[in-house]
């Protein structure tokens, strides 16, 4: 097996040219301590899947699958995590004769033989990718080291039940409690979880985290660990531990896997005890068509044509956690890149970005939206953005900003784009202004995408083939570990760009109904509505009836 030619191997299995493999030679040439397949995914001439399957046929292993091949925890254990990850070797079967063994490299006998003398018995080996190997190892071990931290503390409670909870509370890296906490915000940002809620109830403390939008149980732990939590939260965002009565906000920030995380804290006093709500404002992974803001190619063409304008003031619109503010800061960050002033005013600074000048409302200081938007426009910007527009004297600033040359961004919560018009109206902006200052509207949702793994397809019921007479095929997802049981996995955002064009801006003007401006887009087909784009993932299979009935219920 030490001479095999896997560059033969693919062009024998038609997988890449006999061209690509004299070009990845030359290349190996001038690297060689690189491996040929290494170059050949390198220059994406193959995928590492391609790799393994060509790599199985000759050394006679399996490829791993998700779906079929079980990972049991206690076989985890069996191998140590340091040596895991040192060879990217994972046990996730074992009995008293055999075991089953994820490897990545088929040709590294010295890890082969490592894991057969720890494992004393007949091993197994399976073929699986880098990713592969690596999430399960993520998962798995963080469970086991989660369970050990929750042991400690429990300990450490009883041991500690006649003192001081807030002892337990101190910045000892090696502090049970502390430990929780890190593997808990460790967790979360491993799993994109958005909110991590800390619940109390009589005979237990309930752990729950949002991901994807929903609420999934997490960790049970005993009520008397509650206060210990609580208060070593409390340290970490700067809050007063005495204080139980009051609700309290705060932050902190903390490093996970190298990436500085800002988190929101929030407390709510409860009959048996101060929840806690922590907010992780991540920067957004696997974000779907990242490179136009999230946006798919049609939205992000009409969008384009508002960033350009030298003035003008752009709404983002949406529910709380309908990712408005991740998508402004895409769009701040590449406009950050030219020759401008940029300045914002934001409540909370949620991700720092290079190149922006960026405040904090700090109202107990006299630091308001309002205030700070004022004082913005005396420091030359060229674009402002305010974080949120909460009040008249905000809006009318931002609208006043945006008619004396400056290009402004803000959000709003509206249920849809053309409901800003009349939210701006409520708020005493002239119809007039803005006409005259809105550059356009952009409206956003989160729609939940069906799990990959478990994605099976869904029988058309006879109400729903009348409903959507078009659609021959649709999907769902089962529900499976790789989902936590839900049947999504991730979401991807949906659009309604709304443009205001002579004839709106005449419109709005005049102060003619909404329901005419309604009539007015939907008939001239200019633009398409949250409904259009979250029909298109309905077609394309991406996601269910279910989501596309969030956002168009019917009547």
């Amino acid at each position: 097996m030490k001479t095999i030619k896997i560059g033969d191997i693919l062009v024998n299995d038609g997988i890449i040219t006999i061209e690509q493999l004299l070009n990845a030679i030359k290349l190996q040439k001038e690297n060689p301590g690189k491996r040929l397949g290494t170059i050949l995914i390198e220059l994406q001439y193959i995928s590492e899947s391609q790799m393994l399957l060509a790599l199985s046929r000759r050394v006679h292993m399996d490829v791993y699958d998700s779906k079929t091949d079980l990972i049991n925890s206690n076989a985890v254990k069996a191998i140590p995590k340091k040596l895991s990850v040192k060879h990217l070797a994972v046990c996730i079967e074992i009995s008293s004769t055999v075991a089953k063994v994820l490897i990545n490299d088929p040709l590294n006998f010295y890890a082969q033989e490592d894991v057969s003398s720890i494992l004393q018995c007949n091993v197994k080996f399976i073929l699986a990718t880098k990713q592969q190997i690596i999430e399960i190892i993520t998962n798995q071990y963080s469970e086991m080291e989660m369970s050990n931290a929750i042991s400690s503390a429990k300990n450490l409670f009883a041991s500690e039940i006649n003192k001081d909870v807030t002892v337990i509370a101190d910045g000892r890296e090696d502090a049970p409690i502390v430990n929780l906490i890190n593997k808990l915000l460790n967790k979360g940002v491993h799993d994109l979880v958005s909110d991590i809620h800390i619940e109390p109830f009589e005979k237990k403390t309930n752990v729950r985290m949002r991901v994807d939008g929903l609420l999934i149980n997490y960790l049970d732990l005993e009520s008397g660990l509650h206060q210990s939590i609580v208060s070593r939260i409390k340290v970490l965002a700067n809050l007063d531990i005495a204080e139980k009565r009051v609700p309290q906000d705060g932050h902190f920030k903390f490093t996970s896997n190298e990436e500085v995380v800002n988190v929101r804290v929030s407390t709510l006093p409860t009959i048996y005890g101060e929840k806690v709500v922590m907010r992780l404002l991540l920067k957004n992974k696997n974000l779907d068509y990242s490179e136009t803001f999230g946006m798919n190619f049609e939205n992000y063409n009409i969008f384009k044509s508002f960033i350009k304008r030298p003035h003008g003031i752009i709404y983002l619109t949406g529910p709380t956690g309908s990712g408005k503010t991740t998508t402004l800061y895409m769009i701040l960050e590449e406009l950050a890149k030219g020759k401008v002033n940029i300045s914002t005013v934001e409540d909370p600074v949620e991700q720092n970005i290079l190149g922006i000048n960026q405040s904090q409302v700090n109202p107990v200081a006299g630091l308001t939206f309002e205030s700070g938007l004022r004082s913005l426009l005396r420091q030359d910007p060229d674009i402002i953005m305010v974080g949120e527009t909460r009040d008249n004297e905000t809006a009318k600033t931002a609208v006043s900003a945006a008619l004396t040359g400056h290009l402004v961004f803000s959000t709003l919560h509206t249920n849809d784009s053309i409901s800003t018009i009349v939210r701006l109206a409520d708020m005493g902006v002239e119809p007039y202004m803005i006409g005259s200052s809105l550059a356009g509207v952009v409206a956003q949702r989160l729609v939940k995408k069906i799990c990959p793994v478990c994605k099976r397809e869904h029988l058309l019921t006879a109400d729903e083939k009348k409903r959507f007479p078009h659609l021959f095929r649709t999907f769902e997802g089962k529900g499976c570990s790789n989902c936590n049981f839900t049947g999504y996995k991730g979401r991807i955002a949906i659009h309604e760009i709304f443009e205001l064009d002579s004839v709106i801006a005449n419109m709005v003007t005049k102060k003619e109904p909404i329901d005419n401006i309604y009539r007015y887009a939907r008939d001239s087909k200019k633009m398409k509505f949250l409904q259009d784009d979250v029909a298109q993932l309905l077609a394309d299979g991406q996601t269910t009836i279910d989501e596309y009935n969030k956002i168009a219920p019917l009547n």
